[in-house]
């Protein structure tokens, strides 16, 4: 795994050995990160269903001040640690070894609130309308944020899911990516 573009451009990390970890491809990366304008001028990145950490990583990279990941295998939670302390990036990060359903209660009862979310749930137990609902629901998105949803080509998702409006949609191989922005004004 290596980080497309930013500060930390080119840099390699690890992913979580065996088959229940599926990394977002590097040409899936950069497609979404360009659709997203390329680079951020600070914020805050919801990283859920984390994995290696790819998407926040390189969210970091691109200009991002802070990263929440968000896994419920300890695995991974780990690989991610050792990639924090790899690239750089403890003081920017935190880790939250958990089910994601759990992780939005915590950030919610903390006021935390970010200006991107991934959503990249294993494709059989995908559950991201009832997720975006959940997000919009406890206020984990600023004004104008953006979502996005990693999922199977064949899932297709809402116009709109409380506050949030779909912005765009794009298919690359099995994967379909849906952008939503929060448009709760």
């Amino acid at each position: 795994m290596r980080i497309i573009a930013g500060t930390h451009r080119s840099r390699r990390f690890a992913a979580p050995e065996g088959r229940d970890t599926r990394p977002t491809l590097d040409k899936v990366r950069e497609a979404v990160f360009s659709s997203l304008g390329g680079f951020f001028d600070g914020g805050a990145v919801l990283d859920l269903y984390a994995g290696s950490g790819a998407v926040g990583f390189e969210a970091l990279s691109r200009g991002m001040e802070q990263a929440v990941f968000v896994d419920s295998s300890r695995k991974a939670s780990l690989v991610i640690r050792q990639n924090t302390e790899l690239l750089g990036f403890e003081a920017r990060s935190r880790i939250l070894a958990m089910r994601a359903d759990k992780a939005v209660r915590l950030l919610s009862e903390e006021g935390t609130a970010f200006d991107l979310v991934y959503l990249d749930p294993p494709y059989r137990l995908q559950e991201n309308v009832a997720v975006l609902n959940a997000l919009c629901g406890n206020g984990l998105l600023k004004e104008d944020a953006a979502v996005v949803v990693e999922s199977l080509k064949e899932e297709t998702y809402p116009e709109t899911v409380a506050a949030l409006r779909r912005t765009k949609e794009a298919v690359y191989g099995i994967t379909r990516i849906t952008y939503y922005r929060n448009r709760n004004e």
